[in-house]
């Protein structure tokens, strides 16, 4: 299976901003795993979007997949209480 591309929304930096550094570890590696396996175990797609969710602690990282071009973006990570908004 070929491997995705990441990309990151330009607010994305301003989310890692607020997350601490050893999570913010966890959370890009993470990420890094999606670009095997973009549908990992544990994956929600958001009801009425088309948007990935995965979880990581207390953390929450929103994406969506482009099968055709083989991308990611990932749009929000945030606290489970603070992504959503």
């Amino acid at each position: 299976m070929a491997e995705y591309e990441i990309y990151f929304k330009e607010s994305v930096e301003k989310d890692f901003r607020a997350i601490p550094k050893k999570n913010l570890r966890k959370i890009i590696r993470r990420i890094e795993a999606l670009s095997k396996d973009p549908r990992p175990l544990g994956h929600e797609k958001l009801t009425g979007q088309e948007r990935y969710r995965v979880r990581q602690g207390l953390y929450r990282i929103i994406y969506s997949i482009q099968d055709e071009e083989l991308t990611i973006w990932v749009v929000k990570v945030g606290h489970r209480k603070e992504v959503y908004r």
